[in-house]
């Protein structure tokens, strides 16, 4: 699905508002209410909007340590990448994850409430996983900026 300049403008006022009404909605973008729901709908189907939901500071949750985490596999074939892929899925505690090119295969941001909690799911979970090499942290010290907002 090919982005009108009107569809670009819902997308960004949709990232800044997700509870924004449609009518809001459509009064912001230049459209009634009818077309402005048609074109989210489409931009659903084709999966441009893949979801919708609430952004949650992780501090005032208690979950306040973001963890990054360099993994490197023993061997880099599909089986072995599409097994580590599987068994981190499964962790609420993994936020994201990338297959990465460079001196590690993957790059995990995981939260968690303090050091011993990191341990626990270090030592429970990720040494468990069979075909690690190797497992670098790195303890953030502090968010300089974040945003689930595409540059539209």
């Amino acid at each position: 699905m090919a982005l009108s300049p009107i569809d670009r403008r819902i997308l960004a006022a949709l990232q800044a508002d997700g509870r924004m009404t449609i009518q809001a909605l459509a009064d912001r973008v230049g459209l009634s209410a009818s077309p402005c729901l048609r074109r989210i709908r489409q931009m659903e189907e084709a999966g441009i909007i893949a979801g919708y939901s609430a952004t949650v500071d992780q501090k005032a949750v208690g979950l306040p340590v973001s963890v990054f985490v360099q993994i490197k596999l023993e061997r880099q074939r599909a089986q072995e990448l599409d097994a580590f892929g599987a068994a981190i899925a499964r962790w609420p505690e993994v936020m994201e994850c990338y297959l990465m090119t460079g001196q590690f295969d993957f790059l995990l941001r995981v939260v968690c409430a303090d050091l011993a909690a990191y341990e626990q799911f270090l030592r429970s979970k990720l040494t468990q996983v069979a075909g690690v090499a190797s497992i670098e942290s790195s303890f953030s010290l502090g968010q300089v900026k974040y945003s689930r907002v595409l540059p539209l």
